[in-house]
């Protein structure tokens, strides 16, 4: 499969996270007859994922993050040759979901743009956590999506259930870190909402670029450590 067919698989892959996850974020969380709440959006990152992974793994391997494609690079599954476009792909399909987002939540009477589904640490944290917690959690959280996603596609492992496997570690990834920045572990998806929501969520990009790929390295450096079989 040629580099521009996955990178446009990854493109649409990405697109979908974003509009799925921070969708059910903007569009229904706040909406108190729905009550979705911080469970329902985990759910709809999760299953984001996890219809996408059938739907375009055997096209692209269905990264959809930045941080996964250069996980799998450390980890020697993905050459690094693709990265590059892998990544553009990933942040242009995030960005594109995110403006399409806006379009649709923006038609709704009396709509605040308020933190638009953008992740944050202090004064930008759901629930006010500090920004070294907002790290250690971004690399903590990264590091074991990492860890599932590796050992999930791990050519031992059972055929065919990769995909609900990783779905439903972003579910839980996502149970646990919202409350304390409402969840990245994935630069691209932290990229759209931030350009729409301006302010402190573009100051503190930064934060959720480099926190997720370091956990994502970790990942891909320690995994093979306990993984690969013994040579004898």
């Amino acid at each position: 499969m040629s580099i521009t067919k996955r990178s446009v698989a990854e493109f649409f892959g990405t697109f979908w996270l974003v509009f799925g996850g921070c969708g059910a974020a903007v569009l229904a969380a706040g909406v108190p007859e729905l009550g979705i709440g911080y469970a329902g959006v985990s759910l709809a990152f999760g299953l984001t994922v996890l219809t996408m992974a059938f739907a375009i793994g055997h096209i692209s391997g269905c990264h959809l993050n930045p941080a996964v494609t250069l996980g799998l690079l450390t980890g020697k599954r993905f050459p690094a040759a693709d990265v590059i476009p892998y990544i553009i792909a990933q942040v242009l399909g995030a960005i594109a979901a995110a403006y399409v987002l806006y379009v649709i939540a923006s038609g709704m009477p009396g709509f605040e743009i308020g933190g638009f589904a953008s992740n944050g640490v202090g004064e930008h944290s759901p629930h006010g956590y500090s920004m070294m917690s907002g790290i250690v959690a971004e690399i903590t959280l990264t590091f074991f999506f990492l860890i599932v996603i590796l050992g999930a596609t791990d050519e031992r492992a059972p055929k065919g259930f990769a995909p609900i496997a990783i779905g439903l570690c972003l579910t839980l990834i996502h149970l646990i870190g919202i409350p304390v920045t409402n969840v990245s572990v994935n630069p691209a998806r932290s990229t759209g909402p931030a350009l729409i929501a301006g302010g402190l969520a573009l100051q503190q990009l930064w934060i959720f670029w480099v926190a997720p790929i370091v956990g994502a390295i970790l990942a891909g450096i320690i995994y093979p450590l306990f993984a690969e079989p013994d040579k004898s």
